[in-house]
């Protein structure tokens, strides 16, 4: 077969399940097996491929068209211009996520300490790390084999980061004990579970069966962390310390007014480039 007999082949298929951007997927499997860009597949159409290639061409194609997500068959994200690794033990990092990043790059000054809560894969805090000068940064997940893809996205990005296991700010005690008396952050980032508990069978099958659950599901309101997170990050903040939250679109009002309860000063909402409610933002008083 040919790249274009390969194009079509995947692209009819993705069509037939359903798959928003068949097309899309089909030329990015293709230039994942056969190693090659867009260019090539465009220029060099007509070039007949190997028996191995054309194998593993359908295979893959036929674990996206049973809604495996894409992300997943690659093993890997881009993410503020950066490579991370995903699978299905990670939530995959969403342009939306970007807002959050944007938004305490511009708060984060050189030799700041950065504390991550629910940080999945690390995109967060090493996107931080990566755009920002001798910061010290620190994550925190419930999951450990998330946790092994974060330590391995430090690692691949050449970037010092502690990550550490534990609910919420559980294991910060012991281990800053050990390190350094200076117990506090100037910064906390936080992507969690947001979803409402009922809701999570109706969202789209590569979200429902292939994302962990324990990354969505915020509990019957969708709440549970923010009230957790905002309750206890001025106990490990800093005077005039920001934190960054992540939320649904239909969460603004209420997370603001946490926010403002618990004593933050400065609470800003922001929008994603969708136009849709995304990050609040708030300053220990």
């Amino acid at each position: 077969m040919t790249y274009k007999e390969f194009y079509e082949y995947g692209k009819q298929k993705l069509e037939e399940a359903g798959i928003a951007e068949a097309a899309l997927d089909a030329r990015l499997l293709l230039e994942y097996v056969c190693h090659t860009d867009r260019n090539e597949l465009i220029v060099h159409a007509d070039r007949v491929r190997s028996d191995m290639e054309e194998q593993f061409y359908r295979m893959l194609i036929e674990k996206r068209a049973s809604r495996v997500p894409l992300q997943h068959i690659m093993g890997e994200q881009e993410f503020m211009g950066l490579c991370f690794r995903v699978s299905e033990h990670t939530l995959i990092p969403r342009q939306d996520t970007e807002i959050l990043v944007e938004e305490a790059l511009r708060r984060l000054s050189d030799g700041m300490r950065i504390l991550d809560m629910c940080t999945g894969s690390g995109c967060i805090l090493l996107s931080l790390l990566k755009y920002s000068n001798e910061c010290e940064g620190i994550g925190i997940d419930i999951s450990g084999k998330a946790l092994a893809v974060a330590r391995e996205n430090a690692e691949r990005l050449q970037l010092d980061a502690v990550f550490l296991e534990g609910d919420l700010f559980s294991p910060l005690g012991e281990f800053i004990s050990r390190r350094t008396t200076d117990r506090l952050f100037d910064m906390i980032v936080s992507n969690p579970p947001y979803i409402e508990s009922a809701v999570i069978e109706t969202l789209m099958p590569e979200v429902r069966d292939h994302e962990p659950h324990a990354a969505l599901d915020g509990g019957e309101d969708g709440l549970f962390f923010y009230r957790r997170i905002i309750a206890e990050a001025p106990l490990h903040m800093r005077r005039g310390a920001c934190l960054l939250l992540e939320i649904g679109c239909g969460q603004g009002d209420v997370v603001m007014s946490l926010m403002r309860d618990a004593g933050f000063e400065q609470v800003a909402l922001f929008q994603d480039y969708a136009g849709l409610n995304r990050v609040v933002c708030g300053t220990r008083r």
